[in-house]
Order: C-alpha cells, then structure tokens, then sequence
C-alpha cells in the first residue's frame, strides 16, 4: 500500500464521526452588531448578510426583515470575513519529544492528529489556510477529506513537501547518522541543479499540490549549523520558479538570511516567509518586484521562548535564540517600508488554534488595526490569488465568516477570542462553543 493511500485513509478513519451539518436549505441572513469592511480598512454599522449555500448573495445596511429566511443573530457581535493564514503547518505540531518521534511516529500517527489541528484551526476563526510544507503529503490527504466533507477544516492550498539542496533546510536526514542519511532526490524534494528543479516541481504537479514552497536559506529547527546561509543559487531558484508558473503555482520562498532573500527576489518568488535579516536593500528590491513579506512573528517568539526551556539541541537553541528577538523589528521595518504584508504565522512551530496572537504582535511591532485585519484578509487572499472567492464580505464570495465580541480596531486582542465560525454557508462555532460534529 502506498504512503499517500495509507495516509488518506488514516484520515478518513480518524475523522469517520467528523462531518458538520449540511447548510440549510434556502436562505439565511446573518445579523452583525458591526462589520468589517476588509476593502476599505472601516468598521461598518448594523449589517445584515444574506447567505444562499455556501456562498455570499448579499450584504445590506441595517437589520434587514428576514421572515422568510433562517436567522442567525448572536447579540453585539462584529463580523469579519474568515482569517487566512499564509503559512501553516497543519500536518505537525512542535514539541520536546520532536527530534525522537521523527523515528518512532509514522505518517498515519501524522495524518490523525492533523485533523485535530485543522479543527482548531477552524474554530480560531482561520478558514483557510496555506500549508507550507509536510511530510508524506499528509497535508494534500487532509485538504482533500476536507473538501470531500469527510472531516472539518479550513480551506487548504498545500504545498506538500517543501523543495530545497542536500543538507539544507528541507533535507529530512539533517542530523541523522551516516547509514541513515541515505541520498534524498527531486522526487523527495532535493534537489541540487536547474534540471532537478524542473523535475522537482513536476512530481509536486503529479502528487497535486497547489503551491511550491523552496528553502534557498538555513532555517531555525534543522539540525544544521546556520538559520541564514544562502542554500540555493539564483539558476536553481529561477528554474523552480518558471517550471512552477507553468504549472500555475505561486512560490513562497522560506529565507532567513539577507542574501537568501536577495536571490529569491531576483529568482521571481512570490513571497519570503520569515525575512529575518531582511535588510534594506532587500525590502527596496521586494517593492521592485512587488514580493510579498509573510513575517510569522509568532513563531519566532516561541522558538526563543522554548529554547531557554531546553526543547531543542545545542545549535538549534543558539538559532532560536538569535532569531527570536530579531524578527519582529524586521516585520515592522517593512511596513514602515512600504513591503506587502500577508498574515502566516508558521502554525505547528507553535500550539495550533493561537493563530490570532500574531495579529497583537504584528500591531505592536507599529502596524495599524486595521492594516493587520487586512493582511489576513484581502492581502492574504491576493496572495493565494483566490480574491475572488475570499477575503472579504461580498456578494459572490464564499460565506467565510467569523464574528468576535468588541471593536478588534479598537483592541486586536479580541480576535483571540472567536465566538462564530462560518465557511462555506456551514456554522461550525456559535456563542463562543463548537457545534458537535
């Protein structure tokens, strides 16, 4: 039996009993106390939505009368369009037994347990997410049960297994002993010239992926020696990037260092996640090329935090600790900057379903309310190309809703509490508790 089978059906049987109930037929109208217009960055009066299936028919001033319809109408809540995190990793999540249960868990263990991270992913308020990278293509197995309706979500756009070099960032034998390091291929996401890239990239179309995540720079929990080395060349950045945008992928780029970023920006990436050392040279080139930034702030916090508890080996402690406090000062030197924003927040490095803690982070490293709700909303859906469907309150959209009590213009910090969750026209949180599956 295959690997991905074997992961898919550890999904089915871990969420047999996972189904939320179906819309209901005809219409609903939603009442919010206020709403928030994610186009314009304003907080709006009494609104009413008007939901027909699993999409958005309209959106009224006032509490519009709705005899003929369902109504859903929880007292003083703001409604928001769903959040969008661009940089998940559903199919894991961080702890201290990590660097040993890569040699005890298989990709079944994996596959179970991320369908608990994506229902309190959900239940944060996150309806759609960008998974950046897994093992086994668990995440790929998780979207699809998803979308099948087979377990509850969010919306995934997976990047299956991330692409980098021998010995990089996405090697899976980093640190391994000599007789198990073995050779890892493009077929495993190695890749080590152009030509392996293009083939990289096509097994990634084959396995169905929906984006391409590359690591042209060391990273923090690999067991290698730097987070910021350079780790791809420009030639090999560039052929990902063209076999991906034949195949209509985007590339998000994992880069620490500043000469990592500078190679993705001119190798055509979509977007750098983390940026670390970003420097100003790199942020004035990202302009140029209209590069997203997603800063995942959260993450490097936690990483320093864990560091100082003892978590993780010698040269993954001094890494977190480096990067730690260096992170988000350099997501604030980009917005003052003028650097597109997108939210990611590199869920599983920390608990999942604390998402909406990178929202107060992002506001203290000098970002305005508003700005911040917009970058996991119309920014994030940009990002993902998927403006269209998602990103805001809007007729035609997809009924992606989320409501909170109090002004989040006001005070961000009440998007940690998340009291209704809607996706698709289906309610799967209301009056702050998740409706039994």
């Amino acid at each position: 039996m295959s690997r991905r089978l074997i992961v898919a059906l550890a999904i089915i049987l871990a969420s047999a009993t996972a189904g939320a109930a179906e819309p209901v037929a005809g219409l609903t109208a939603l009442h919010c106390a206020h709403a928030f217009d994610a186009n314009s960055g304003r907080m709006l009066g009494a609104t009413t939505i008007i939901i027909e299936g699993q999409r958005i028919r309209s959106v009224q001033s006032g509490h519009v009368a709705t005899t003929d319809m369902t109504v859903i109408d929880p007292p003083g809540m703001t409604c928001l369009p769903g959040l969008i995190d661009s940089h998940a990793h559903l199919t894991m999540q961080f702890s201290k037994s990590t660097y040993s249960d890569k040699f005890r868990l298989n990709a079944t263990d994996e596959a179970i347990r991320s369908t608990v991270y994506a229902r309190r992913t959900l239940d944060a308020g996150f309806t759609t997410v960008r998974n950046l990278g897994d093992d086994g293509n668990a995440s790929i197995a998780l979207r699809n049960a998803i979308n099948q309706g087979i377990v509850p979500g969010p919306r995934i756009f997976s990047a299956g297994g991330p692409i980098g070099t021998t010995g990089g960032h996405a090697d899976p034998t980093n640190g391994f002993r000599a007789d198990l390091e073995g050779d890892p291929s493009p077929k495993d996401g190695i890749i080590n010239s152009p030509e392996d890239a293009w083939k990289a990239v096509r097994q990634h179309y084959k396995d169905g992926a929906d984006v391409i995540k590359i690591m042209p720079s060391g990273g923090v929990l690999d067991e290698s020696s730097s987070a910021d080395n350079a780790q791809m060349t420009i030639p090999e950045i560039e052929a990902v990037v063209a076999a991906a945008h034949d195949y209509g992928f985007t590339v998000a780029a994992h880069a620490h260092g500043t000469e990592a970023i500078r190679r993705a920006i001119v190798g055509g990436v979509d977007s750098i996640e983390h940026g670390t050392y970003m420097d100003d040279a790199d942020m004035k080139l990202m302009k140029e090329h209209g590069t997203w930034f997603v800063p995942t702030i959260i993450a490097g916090k936690y990483v320093q935090e864990k560091a100082k508890e003892g978590w993780f080996p010698p040269q993954v402690a001094r890494k977190a600790e480096e990067v730690g406090p260096v992170i988000q000062a350099t997501a604030g030197k980009a917005y003052k900057a003028g650097v597109k924003i997108a939210f990611g927040t590199d869920a599983g490095v920390y608990p999942h379903g604390q998402n909406a803690k990178e929202l107060e982070y992002m506001v203290e490293a000098g970002m305005p309310n508003a700005f911040v709700l917009q970058t996991a909303t119309t920014h994030a859906a940009e990002l993902l190309k998927q403006s269209k469907d998602l990103g805001s309150l809007e007729a035609g959209k997809f009924a992606d809703i989320i409501g909170v009590e109090g002004d989040p213009l006001a005070d961000i910090k009440v998007m940690q509490q998340v009291d209704f969750v809607m996706k698709g026209g289906v309610t799967y949180k209301q009056g702050g508790k998740a409706i039994a599956d």
